[in-house]
């Protein structure tokens, strides 16, 4: 028995023998075997391969072989790609202008952003998250819907972080504590979930007051910048005034206490040598006296400028004589 088909409008019939049917559908599921036999991983990626949706192995890039007809079924993973996700705002266009898309744009951003600080303040924070899929099996297997759960994650962990803090903190000066902090949070939360992600930064974007209470705040921030200002001008008066009279004062101490130490050694030098004069004393006080006479004459009489010897006797005055050595008489 033969098959007939009718080609063309002349009509002309091919007759097909049922062993060529057999054959061509044949290579038709050879074709399909072989196709699903091999499969290839890119090279930022892993394959991770599941026979009847259950875990059997992580391969690496190149061409590998499976079992075909859905058998085994190969899911590709980017392990060598860093992803990120983004808070508050969103990438319109990258590049040299680069173009966000923020929450006065799209006022549903604002809801993942807004946030109250711990002195019950309202503060827009935009952070990203940078992220790497270090375990696949996990990634796929542990947990449904792994970019929405970390996402979840990261804004639940930012709030908690945000809400410990100031509001001049998470404005100013603890903005890096505030990525650390919140970094290691939720990778100790990625652990817990055992996902298989490694979060390899945590950045603050732009950190701002709502739109509705900016003027007040750049108001208070004007007026602590000023009162920072008048501080600092003060301690540098201190600082220049303080160690100036701390340095005379010390000055005049040191001197005092010199003078002291002089009249000191010199009152104890004086008792030594009245002492010493008193022993010569009591052992020749004639001599001592005598002594004593001559030296006190001869410091006085010098500073007595000129001397006249009169003779008591004389009837009238004598040429003067001079006492001193080295002048001339003068009459």
């Amino acid at each position: 028995m033969r098959n007939t088909i009718d080609i063309g409008p002349s009509g002309q019939q091919f007759h097909l023998h049922p062993r060529l049917i057999v054959a061509a559908v044949l290579v038709i599921l050879a074709l399909l075997v072989v196709s699903s036999l091999l499969y290839s991983v890119d090279t930022e990626s892993v394959g991770v391969v599941m026979r009847f949706g259950r875990y059997l192995k992580t391969t690496e890039p190149g061409l590998h072989m499976k079992l075909p007809l859905g058998i085994d079924r190969v899911t590709q993973v980017k392990t060598q790609r860093q992803e990120k996700q983004e808070f508050g705002f969103r990438t319109m266009e990258a590049g040299v202008q680069t173009r966000y898309l923020d929450h006065t744009q799209d006022p549903r951003l604002l809801d993942e952003s807004l946030m109250v600080t711990g002195d019950l303040n309202a503060a827009v924070v935009e952070w990203i998250v940078q992220y790497r899929i270090d375990n696949p099996r996990d990634y796929l297997f542990n947990v449904r819907k792994p970019e929405e759960t970390l996402r979840d994650t990261a804004e639940s962990v930012m709030r908690q972080v945000v809400g410990d803090r100031t509001v001049d903190e998470v404005l100013t000066v603890g903005r890096q504590d505030i990525e650390v902090a919140a970094r290691e949070e939720l990778q100790k939360l990625m652990n817990e979930y055992a996902m298989g992600i490694h979060i390899e930064q945590l950045q603050l974007q732009d950190v701002n007051p709502p739109d509705k209470v900016k003027p007040s705040f750049n108001d208070v921030n004007q007026a602590q910048q000023e009162r920072e200002k008048t501080i600092n001008e003060a301690r540098a008066k201190y600082n220049a005034a303080v160690p100036r009279a701390s340095g005379e004062a010390e000055q005049k101490i040191q001197e005092a206490e010199g003078y002291a130490l002089q009249r000191t050694n010199e009152a104890e030098g004086d008792a030594e040598k009245f002492n010493a004069v008193f022993a010569a004393y009591q052992k020749a006080p004639g001599v001592t006296r005598k002594r004593i006479y001559l030296e006190t004459m001869g410091d006085v009489l010098p500073a007595a400028g000129r001397k006249f010897v009169v003779d008591p006797n004389a009837p009238g005055l004598l040429p003067f004589l001079q006492l001193q050595a080295g002048e001339e008489v003068k009459k």
